[in-house]
């Protein structure tokens, strides 16, 4: 089977969340079941010197027109990579910027200009460089492909048997855009409606997205639940739920040759799931790394890697952190984001140096450094589609605290000490009381070293490697190419 795979972010290339290590991840494992998978990109400022010295032109200029003039784009080969192909969309004009969606985590003014064109030059490039069975575009801005597959292309005959997928990374972000966007992008007004792209008199990218691919799919069984409810939903929860027989939950794989204590070359030891003996030393090297090296041995370590924005819980965090501190435990966390959360983990580590310390900013070694240094990680969100980090943290026998939603309920099991079961400690309800109350659970655990060293291997013995979901994606694709027939 051939696919396209659509996306705006993909490692090594580009990335600001997890949607980048999905698209450079699933690909190579299609590989490997024996599809041929080619990857379109937009050709960043920041991506040219990454391909610079291999690159070559595959297509010179297509044409992609717009209401007041067009604009011309070149294809850039940018070659195979573990046998996925890589092509580039080139428009300087709207991608050679410092950032990917604008500045500051803000948005370009013309962004739907941006994904709008980099849409149909994904379509028109492959009339050129080969039609896939199946696009699988990803987020908001790759969901006006099956838009105008559906519509502008509708009687193109190269398409009649393509089939679309969309996969839903966080219905949050959604590509909104002022009613005009219809006219500017050369789309019919008839578009323009409740039914399709239209939501609150704006210009839906994702719910047109929703509307015409043939099937969805979101990062995890749970989150595909929440996605049709008002809590989660965004304000799509009813064109969702109009979509449910046709939405699968495919839940994330991770890289374990990126994230495995055995091999892991960022930390101070190695170990294994049979030997645990480095998981010490890289407590060690953790505590020295945050100036935190007076903590005692019988202190509980708690990490934290994540962006500091609300939907990650630190609202609650915050209205529990001298109650937290008072405790037998020390605190190392690493993010950065809304300044209101930067300022809050700076000020608590000033209020208590000795045990609670906050690097803010992104820092990839010190990211795995706090996963295998840490005993417990804490990931308390308001919501997660999949969430990475609790399945690192799993690998690296840190044992998550998390809030039983999205694909942190999907993927940690409570610990039940009388039974030797489960791998981490959970909490349903969105009060600092039902967080620390599941904080304290994993503190009485951790006092109990036979239970919690079981507790650990069963987080350990877990695999979420790539394989299974890339099976799971394989057989949503057989199903379209079955219906489109």
């Amino acid at each position: 089977m051939q696919i396209v795979m659509a996306a705006s972010e993909c490692v090594p290339f580009a990335k600001t969340g997890g949607l980048a290590d999905v698209v450079g991840a699933l690909p190579r494992e299609l590989v490997k079941l024996g599809h041929k998978v080619t990857v379109y990109l937009p050709l960043y400022a920041r991506v040219r010197p990454m391909i610079a010295e291999n690159q070559r032109t595959a297509v010179e200029s297509i044409t992609i027109p717009f209401r007041y003039y067009n604009r011309f784009v070149g294809i850039v080969d940018g070659g195979a990579r573990d046998g996925v192909q890589f092509y580039f969309i080139d428009c300087p004009e709207l991608y050679d910027r410092p950032d990917l969606y604008g500045p500051n985590g803000g948005e370009y003014l013309d962004n739907a200009a941006r994904f709008g064109l980099y849409c149909r030059a994904v379509l028109e490039a492959t009339k050129l460089l080969g039609v896939p069975d199946i696009f699988h575009v990803h987020d908001w801005q790759a969901a006006l492909i099956p838009v105008y597959l559906r519509t502008v292309y509708a009687s193109d005959p190269m398409f009649r048997r393509a089939g679309v997928v969309l996969t839903l990374h966080n219905a949050a972000y959604q590509g909104k855009f002022p009613p005009v966007t219809t006219e500017q992008l050369l789309f019919p007004w008839d578009l323009f409606t409740m039914d399709k792209v239209e939501q609150y008199d704006r210009f839906n990218f994702l719910k047109g997205g929703v509307v015409f691919s043939d099937m969805l799919t979101t990062v995890s069984r749970r989150y595909a639940e929440e996605i049709q409810t008002p809590e989660f939903g965004e304000q799509l929860e009813d064109v969702l739920h109009n979509r449910a027989p046709d939405l699968r939950g495919i839940l994330n794989g991770v890289d374990y040759a990126q994230w495995d204590p055995a091999v892991d070359r960022n930390l101070a030891a190695h170990y294994t799931l049979d030997d645990l003996k480095g998981k010490r030393a890289c407590r060690a090297d953790l505590l020295h790394a945050f100036g935190l090296e007076h903590v005692t041995e019988t202190a509980s370590v708690i990490g934290i890697v994540s962006r500091f924005v609300t939907q990650k819980g630190f609202d609650m965090v915050s209205r529990i952190s001298e109650e937290l501190a008072a405790r037998d435990v020390a605190v190392a966390a690493l993010g950065s984001g809304e300044p209101i959360y930067e300022n809050f983990f700076r000020d608590w580590a000033f209020r208590h140096p000795a045990s609670v310390a906050v690097r803010v900013g992104y820092d990839d070694a010190l990211s795995h450094k706090i996963e295998a240094g840490a005993d417990i990680f804490l990931m308390p969100s308001r919501y997660e589609p999949c969430g990475l980090n609790q399945i690192y943290s799993l690998k690296y026998g840190t044992v998550p605290v998390v809030r039983a939603t999205g694909g942190l309920d999907d993927t940690i099991e409570e610990w039940d000490a009388a039974q030797g079961t489960g791998t981490g400690f959970k909490f349903h309800g969105y009060e600092p009381h039902d967080l620390l109350a599941a904080i304290d659970r994993a503190l009485a655990a951790f006092k109990d070293q036979d239970g919690w060293t079981k507790l650990m291997r069963n987080g350990m013995a877990r695999n979420y490697a790539w394989s299974g979901p890339a099976r799971e994606y394989a057989e949503v694709y057989k199903e379209v190419v079955r219906r489109r027939g």
